[in-house]
Parts: structure tokens; C-alpha cells; sequence
């Protein structure tokens, strides 16, 4: 799974992250240096296919677009994904969308 927060690939404590939380108040176990496109290729390289790309929160669209890119058809988006807007992360390379 890559978790994107801000366009950076994370690892949050989950119950720290909602609404209403800002930076100061959310739990960090993880956060990489490297960019969602390099998990996404990590991903195709092994040839696992069905990893999710989990958007949290604002501000992610380029990072998940960019993982999507990098391995087309292999991986599924999900996080602020509508009726409306599901198409384009299809269009873009999701497998699958995972719609809220």
C-alpha cells in the first residue's frame, strides 16, 4: 500500500488522522523520501500487481497520478474518489477505483 499525506509517501497512526486534524496533532510512523512513482516501480519491477495507492487527505492528486503512471494497470487508487471523478484515475492507469 502507498499512503500518500500531502503528496509524501507515509505511514500515520490512523486513529491520529481525521477531519479535523491538523499537522501538529497527527502521528507519523513512516514518511520516505522516496517519491510514489519509485513505490509504484517497486511494485511493477516485482511484478505485484493489485497494491493500493491510498490518498489522505488533500493535496495528494499529483503523487497518486504519478504512481498510477508509472505502472499502469497495476495498481488501484482510492481516498476522495467519486462517481465524478473516478474516470480520470482510471484514464490515468487504476486497475481499480475505490470509491468513497
Amino acid at each position: 500500500c502507498i499512503d500518500l499525506h500531502r503528496g509524501r509517501v507515509k505511514q500515520i497512526v490512523g486513529s491520529t488522522l481525521t477531519d479535523k486534524t491538523n499537522d501538529e496533532n497527527l502521528v507519523t510512523n513512516f514518511e520516505s523520501e522516496k517519491s510514489s512513482k519509485e513505490f509504484a516501480l517497486l511494485y511493477k519491477n516485482d511484478k505485484l500487481r493489485g497494491g493500493h495507492i491510498i490518498k489522505l487527505g488533500p493535496g495528494n492528486d499529483e503523487a497518486a497520478l504519478a504512481a498510477l503512471e508509472a505502472y499502469p494497470g497495476g495498481m488501484q487508487v482510492g481516498g476522495g474518489i467519486k462517481p465524478d471523478n473516478a474516470l480520470k484515475y482510471l484514464d490515468a492507469g487504476a486497475s481499480h477505483v475505490i470509491v468513497t
